[in-house]
């Protein structure tokens, strides 16, 4: 009856990135860092495993002098997300 919950996504700051950029075509490493509320080094390793899962896809360019990492969601994230999405329902009776 139940699923076992994505372990790529069942954890807070992944969850919460991937929320982020369902909404969004993608977003910035300093604009995920504001919504997830969490530090650099922790942002880093989680869009680090998301990347790995593929569920998102990381590009890294210059803004100026400065680094700047965009992030996009991917179609096996959203596909992920959404699959996550219906699991959970599912423990909740919903």
């Amino acid at each position: 009856m139940y699923n076992d919950l994505d372990p790529v996504l069942n954890t807070p700051v992944r969850l919460a990135i991937v929320s982020v950029l369902i909404k969004m075509k993608q977003a910035d490493f300093a604009y995920l860092m504001e919504m997830t509320k969490t530090t650099q080094g922790n942002l880093s390793h989680q869009i680090k495993k998301l990347h790995e899962a593929e569920y998102i896809e990381v590009v890294k360019t210059f803004k100026g002098n400065y680094p700047h990492t965009i992030c996009k969601l991917t179609e096996k994230g959203k596909n992920a997300f959404e699959k996550y999405v219906e699991d959970i329902k599912k423990y909740l009776h919903i």
